[in-house]
């Protein structure tokens, strides 16, 4: 007999529900060492073992273009979709993207070769020990110096003082932004304001050097998502662009040649009413003993009024247990969520309170984060859809 709804006593999600990212052998962290170490750049790990070595090697990340979302629309991509069978050196399998699944993160996370705790970018926004504010790690505002906050060498540096040929050809407004300058400088940038124009040029750096290392970006498929979501005619009007220049660069490819195709995150539609868009700003239950709402809707940093810990972790978990894994920071941290080890630097970044979402809902803040409440597709949790992102291969 079916238990009534006025006796149901919610259970929180057990943590270890949570699909943690396959950091050391399978999440975006574990790509550039990997290809580095073949090139025989030294300290550099192979740890995706099924990949196999090349000279030449070019990382091609498109913002926002999740696994499943691929898998789901082979017609307009019939390029990629072709690829996705000899996904990850032949498994057919995808890498994980790591927690937060979100930009700043994930390019961190791809840069450096370092999972967030490590690396120290574990959010869309996190709050600075240092000075007490949110800090927006994908418009680094307010503005902090690069350097403390992230002081690992990048992968291409690594690269380039070994010989290879590095270089990354992405739009031209990135050159000198401090996200980039922490997650993907090294060797030279080239800014190009097409996609035809940055498949192009990446062919050329590709055959500029006996090894060469090559990172090239494109956005709009995150931007289309973000604004109609993963199922609009915009989103797979991009979809259909950026199977072409995935095409585009894969025919140029110069000999002894491997190129990857990869994503930062995926994402997921979001219903816009009250069940699935919970509002922090008119929750007072949610609100009570908060000093900062940090994160974004599907993965918060919460961060309590000194004292208050406890009660603000009790209280998110019984609001919110049945449809976020709801942790406190050190749960977060054993349970391995920003990988296997945390720096000093970095743990104080991380809430109070982590709150990483398992149903397609979203915690909206709308008074203080009136544009991230507005979106359609979302990203940042640990579920399929944003977490698993491809690694197609195409090699000369």
């Amino acid at each position: 007999m079916a238990q009534p709804a006025w006796e149901h006593d919610p259970q929180p999600l057990p943590l270890d529900s949570a699909p943690l990212p396959e950091y050391g052998s399978g999440s975006l962290a574990d790509l550039l060492p990997t290809l580095a170490a073949g090139m025989g750049v030294p300290g550099m790990t192979a740890a995706i073992g099924e990949l196999t070595p090349a000279d030449r090697n070019c990382v091609f990340l498109i913002d926002g273009l999740g696994w499943e979302q691929l898998k789901a629309h082979p017609e307009d991509a019939p390029f990629m979709a072709s690829l996705l069978a000899g996904s990850r050196g032949g498994t057919g399998r995808p890498l994980t993207a790591g927690y937060p699944a979100t930009t700043a993160t994930s390019l961190a996370s791809v840069g450096t070769g370092l999972p967030p705790g490590a690396h120290g970018l574990p959010g869309y926004t996190v709050r600075n020990p240092d000075t007490g504010e949110l800090m927006n790690q994908l418009r680094w505002q307010p503005w902090t110096a690069p350097g403390p906050w992230q002081p690992y060498p990048t992968v291409f540096q690594l690269a380039h003082e070994a010989g290879v040929h590095a270089a990354q050809v992405s739009s031209p407004t990135f050159q000198n932004t401090p996200l980039t300058k922490v997650a993907l400088s090294g060797g030279t940038f080239h800014g190009r304001l097409t996609g035809e124009e940055r498949m192009d040029f990446a062919a050329r750096q590709l055959a500029a050097g006996d090894r060469s290392l090559v990172y090239t970006y494109y956005a709009e498929v995150d931007g289309a998502g973000h604004r109609f979501g993963v199922d609009s005619d915009t989103w797979r009007g991009q979809l259909m662009y950026v199977d072409r220049l995935v095409q585009r660069l894969a025919e140029q490819l110069p000999p002894r040649t491997a190129l990857y195709v990869t994503a930062d995150h995926g994402m997921i539609d979001v219903p816009f009413d009250e069940q699935h868009r919970i509002d922090f700003d008119e929750d007072w239950e949610l609100r009570a003993g908060v000093a900062l709402l940090g994160g974004e809707g599907r993965a918060r940093h919460v961060y309590a009024v000194p004292g208050a810990e406890n009660d603000v972790l009790t209280c998110w978990r019984e609001v919110l247990g049945e449809q976020f894994w709801v942790a406190s920071r050190d749960e977060a941290i054993e349970a391995g969520w920003f990988g296997p080890h945390i720096d000093e630097r970095v743990y104080a970044r991380i809430g109070d309170v982590v709150a990483a979402a398992c149903d397609d809902v979203l915690i909206i803040a709308s008074e203080r984060e009136p544009k991230e409440s507005a979106m359609v597709g979302n990203h940042g949790s640990m579920t399929p859809a944003e977490q698993l992102v491809p690694l197609l291969e195409v090699r000369s």
